[in-house]
């Protein structure tokens, strides 16, 4: 049964899902998961730059037998729209990541569980099939960061997403706003074993990123050492400039997610869409290139299969689809995305995703 808007009758719309779950959530929660870093200019543009890319669609095309279906690192998908790895996700649903792997599952697609998931690996895996991503973020020691690489392997993970683009985290003024703290219930299940970074002390120190934090930092030898050692293929995500997406390649990486993490870290870092086109042009089709970062509607996912995406990954939808009705909210909003996708392609003259090129989309020179 389509879940329907608790404030209307009228079928919700993703940003409908958005409004509501923002309704529902406390402030500080709201912050957490809605908004950005600093004054938010990136957050704002994702969606507004693929809002403003213009479709020109062709007609009277042969759309017989057409569908979404895709494979990705030798997965077989029926649809581009991933699940993007959120932390702490019992802060929005007593179920957490279990409710949202289920509702990633009822829709057959991927879902990226986070490093900072509230709930442990092996219970989300077995509630659901769909969470077959496991996103690392880099930790202090080469060795806890392969053994905990080796436990997602042996929980059934088929591959891992490390995030390059976030050695520190951002300013985050609307947090400190609204005094988001986690918790006490609420943590990091699976980094508990993971050995806490030794800073240098605080009194040798000028600085205390630089001083103090910057050595613990991940560096493309150690992308590179984990590509060689790790059992499973290594998705780098967090790329945005076209020669890291070079590197990534050099490094081993099997794919790459063009994103600016959700304007969450950087702020005034240009739309991931409008990153999307050199990034995919560096590596010229050695690996897949996704993309997050805006996506709301099944246009959205036209446009960045368009310039050269193979998939998209959402976060924020999501995370209001789960607020929201839980595992029947993520499917909806899924379910969505997906049903306006095929709608888009329908009416571009698209009937496969090969079919999707720059040529529906408007240039005015």
């Amino acid at each position: 049964m389509t879940p329907k808007h608790p404030s209307s009758d009228l079928q919700p719309t993703v940003r409908d899902y958005e409004a509501r779950a923002k309704a529902i959530l406390s402030a500080d929660r709201v912050a957490y998961f809605f908004g950005g870093a600093a004054d938010e200019r990136t957050l704002e543009a994702n969606q507004r730059a693929i809002s403003e890319i213009e479709l020109i669609p062709r007609m009277l095309r042969d759309l017989r037998g057409g569908s979404t279906r895709l494979t990705l690192l030798g997965q077989h998908m029926p649809h581009p729209i991933l699940v993007a790895p959120v932390a702490y996700q019992r802060l929005v649903h007593p179920d957490g990541e279990i409710a949202m792997a289920m509702g990633a599952g009822a829709q057959d697609t991927v879902m990226v569980l986070s490093a900072q998931s509230s709930i442990d690996a092996a219970a989300v895996r077995a509630a659901s099939s769909a969470c077959t991503w496991f996103q690392l973020y880099w930790g202090p020691s080469r060795d806890a960061n392969l053994a905990l690489v080796q436990r997602m392997a042996g929980l059934g993970f088929s591959a891992i997403v490390l995030t390059v683009d976030a050695p520190v985290q951002g300013v985050r003024d609307s947090e400190a706003r609204t005094d988001f703290q986690l918790p006490p219930d609420i943590k990091a299940v699976n980094l508990a074993n993971v050995p806490v970074p030794q800073f240098a002390p605080l009194e040798q120190s000028e600085s205390i990123l630089f001083d103090r934090i910057a050595h613990i930092a991940p560096k493309w030898t150690d992308v590179e050492w984990l590509c060689r050692n790790s059992p499973l293929p290594v998705i780098l995500k967090g790329i945005v400039h076209p020669a890291d997406a070079l590197l990534a390649v050099e490094a081993g990486a099997a794919a790459i997610i063009a994103s600016n993490h959700g304007g969450r870290i950087l702020d005034t870092v240009p739309a991931s869409i409008r990153l999307l086109p050199a990034i995919v042009t560096a590596v010229n089709g050695s690996v897949p290139v996704l993309m997050d970062g805006g996506v709301r509607r099944g246009t959205d996912v036209l446009k960045a299969l368009a310039l050269g995406a193979t998939a998209v990954l959402v976060g924020r939808p999501a995370i209001a689809g789960l607020t929201v009705a839980g595992p029947a909210g993520i499917s909806h909003v899924l379910r969505l995305l997906r049903d306006e996708l095929e709608i888009a392609m329908m009416l571009t003259g698209c009937a496969t995703l090969k079919e999707i090129t720059p040529g529906i989309l408007y240039r005015n020179e």
